[in-house]
C-alpha cells in the first residue's frame, strides 16, 4: 500500500522510487503484484505520463486507511512495551483515597493515554485486599494493620485519630480530647468488618477508658457517618484525612489524645514483572504520592 500510494501520487514510478528510496524495478514488480491479486489494472502506463484508473482511484482512501490501522498498531506495541498501554485497575474507598485517585487518574491519563486505568470504588481495605490477592485489580489502597506475605505495599500517609462530634456538642469548642471524656456518648459507626482498623481502634480505645461505646448507628460510609454526626444522633470515630476533607459547619473534629497503633494508609499490590503497565503506574504513583518511604514486600508483620 505504500509503494502505490507513492505512484498514484507521484504518477511516476521514478519519482515513486527515489520517495521510497527504492530502485525503479521492484517499484513496478510490487504494482503488478497488487494488480494481479487484486484482479485488477491501478494505472494506466504510457511512454509519456501514468494516470490511475477507476480502480487505483477506488484504493486510494482505503490504501491510507490501511496504512494509518498500521501505524497505530506499531504504535500501540511499542507503547505497550514501554508501559505505556494496558489496563491498570485500582480498589478503593474513602475521602481521603478518592483525592488521592483523582491526582493519580490524571497523571495516568497526561502521561500515559494508551493506559486504561479502571477505578473499583466503595472497597473496605480488607475486601479491597481480597481482589488483589484474587487477580481481579492489580492496587488496592487501605489501612492494615496486617498485610499477608508477598504483598507488595507501600505507605502513602499517616494519618491520626479524630473524633467527629455536632456542633452543639458540649465539647465542640476543644481541638483535642481525651476518649474518656466521651463515655456516656452514642457512636456512629462503620460496619464491624473483619481488618476495620477505626472498628479496632474504637474497641481498643474505649476498653482502655473503662467503657464499652454504645454504638446506635452502623453506616456504609464515612460521609454517611459525619451526616448522622451532623443530625446529632451521636459521634463518630475517624481520621485526620476526613477531618481535612470534610467542610460542614454542623460537624467538629477534636484529635484523639490517647496513644494508640499507627494508622498508616498504605497502596498494595502482587509483584508482576511481565505488566509493564503497571510497573509505569507504580512509578507514576510514587511521584505524585511522595511518602518517603520505599516501596517493598510485606512480611505479615504488625505495621511499623
Amino acid at each position: 500500500m505504500r509503494v502505490f500510494l507513492a505512484v498514484a501520487e507521484e504518477l511516476h514510478f521514478g519519482r515513486a522510487a527515489e520517495r521510497l528510496h527504492m530502485a525503479q524495478p521492484p517499484v513496478s514488480r510490487i504494482i503488478r503484484q497488487l494488480e494481479r491479486e487484486l484482479k485488477a489494472d491501478l494505472f494506466v502506463r504510457s511512454t509519456r505520463n501514468v494516470r490511475l484508473t477507476e480502480e487505483g482511484l477506488a484504493l486510494m482512501e482505503p490504501a491510507r486507511e490501511m496504512l494509518e490501522t498500521a501505524r497505530r498498531a506499531e504504535s500501540a506495541v511499542q507503547a505497550a512495551s514501554r508501559g505505556e498501554a494496558g489496563l491498570v485497575r485500582v480498589a478503593y474507598s474513602g475521602a481521603s483515597t478518592h483525592i488521592l485517585i483523582g491526582i493519580l487518574a490524571r497523571e495516568v491519563r497526561r502521561r500515559y493515554p494508551g493506559i486504561t486505568f479502571g477505578l473499583d470504588s466503595q472497597n473496605f481495605a480488607l475486601p479491597a485486599l481480597g481482589k488483589v490477592l484474587r487477580g481481579e485489580v492489580e492496587i488496592c489502597l487501605g489501612r492494615w494493620d496486617l498485610l499477608p506475605g508477598g504483598v507488595s505495599r507501600r505507605v502513602i500517609a499517616e494519618e491520626h485519630l479524630v473524633v467527629a462530634v455536632p456542633a452543639s456538642h458540649r465539647l465542640a469548642g476543644q481541638d483535642e480530647v481525651h476518649i474518656a471524656d466521651l463515655a456516656e456518648e452514642s457512636w456512629v459507626s462503620l460496619p464491624p468488618h473483619e481488618g476495620s482498623v477505626l472498628g479496632d481502634r474504637l474497641r481498643r480505645l474505649s476498653v482502655e477508658a473503662g467503657f464499652d461505646a454504645e454504638i446506635v448507628q452502623v453506616v456504609p460510609d464515612s460521609w454517611t457517618a459525619m451526616a448522622l454526626v451532623g443530625a446529632e444522633v451521636g459521634c463518630s470515630l475517624t481520621l485526620s484525612s476526613m477531618a481535612e476533607n470534610v467542610v460542614d459547619p454542623h460537624v467538629r473534629f477534636l484529635r484523639v489524645l490517647d496513644p494508640t497503633l499507627p494508622i498508616q494508609l498504605r497502596m498494595a499490590w502482587m509483584p508482576n514483572e511481565e505488566s509493564k503497565a503497571l510497573g509505569a503506574v507504580l512509578r507514576l504513583a510514587e511521584a505524585v504520592w511522595p511518602s518517603g518511604e520505599p516501596a517493598g514486600r510485606a512480611d505479615g508483620a504488625s505495621s511499623p
